[in-house]
């Protein structure tokens, strides 16, 4: 349980801005094997990015008065508090990415294009989309059911912190290295780390099945699916291997194919009340 424990807070500390500090960083020490071990926390990141995000949408829509554009609000406020939460960690890698295999055709040039830290036209054209999606599919959510946009939202942040995790066991490290971030998540994960994970995640979906039952949320599971596909092949087709930029880049997707399954499943013209 000491290392279990040590492992999510290294996790915590290295996927969000909340302070891990003190004696506390010391206590949870640090390691690249420490770090590549921690890689199965990654949905347990979720758990707090999303359990944070989801209070603030669920509270705002409790506070807000009854009109239209109050779903967009509290949307708009849950979506900034996840970027404030993380340090928009996973957006920059998405951007990054589209910049890198929208600059160019050639898997070298696209690699050193992602280590400008500078944002480009595709970079900033897809996270504008992204963060509209996410936005926008909230908001429909949240006009259909508070209670059915508060869960989605958990669930969609500690699903789509899953989806990496099968990337780099199916795919290898790709570009510089010596000075990637994600060097330390280089080398094969095991089976075990992907178990912990998915531990992680199962917890999550039998929370919200119980709460909703009535959900489609296998639905909302098959859009992360299918998220997490596009991306597998993107990245192996492209780079022949995943970077840390493509790590955040599937999460972003996946979290937006999950919003999108479960929005495409809910009835036509009614929905949960």
């Amino acid at each position: 349980m000491k290392v279990f424990l040590r492992h999510y807070l290294l996790a915590l500390q290295f996927f969000t801005r909340i302070p891990v500090t003190g004696r506390l960083a010391e206590w949870v020490g640090f390691s690249p094997a420490m770090l590549r071990a921690s890689a199965a926390h990654f949905p347990g990141v979720g758990w707090v990015v999303g359990g944070v995000t989801a209070s603030v949408l669920y509270g705002l829509l409790a506070l807000l008065p009854a009109q239209p554009a109050a779903p967009w609000v509290a949307a708009v406020a849950s979506t900034i508090v996840g970027v404030l939460l993380t340090g928009a960690f996973h957006e920059d890698g998405l951007a990054d990415l589209a910049d890198g295999l929208g600059g160019s055709m050639d898997r070298e040039r696209a690699l050193d294009i992602m280590k400008d830290s500078r944002i480009g036209s595709y970079g900033a054209i897809a996270l504008v989309l992204a963060l509209l999606a996410k936005v926008a599919l909230l908001a429909l959510l949240a006009q259909v059911s508070t209670v059915l946009a508060t869960a989605a939202l958990f669930a969609g942040h500690v699903t789509s912190r899953l989806l990496p995790l099968f990337v780099i066991r199916t795919l290898p490290h790709v570009g510089d290295t010596p000075s990637s971030k994600s060097k330390p998540l280089a080398e094969h994960i095991g089976n075990a780390a992907v178990l912990v994970g998915l531990l992680w995640w199962a917890a999550a979906m039998a929370l919200v099945v119980a709460w909703l039952p009535a959900a489609p949320w296998p639905l909302a599971l098959v859009g992360a699916a299918a998220g997490l596909a596009w991306m597998w092949r993107l990245l192996q087709r492209r780079l022949q291997g995943f970077t840390g930029d493509g790590l955040g880049a599937t999460q972003q997707v996946g979290e937006v194919g999950f919003l999108l399954g479960l929005a495409l499943a809910l009835p036509g013209g009614g929905g949960l009340a």
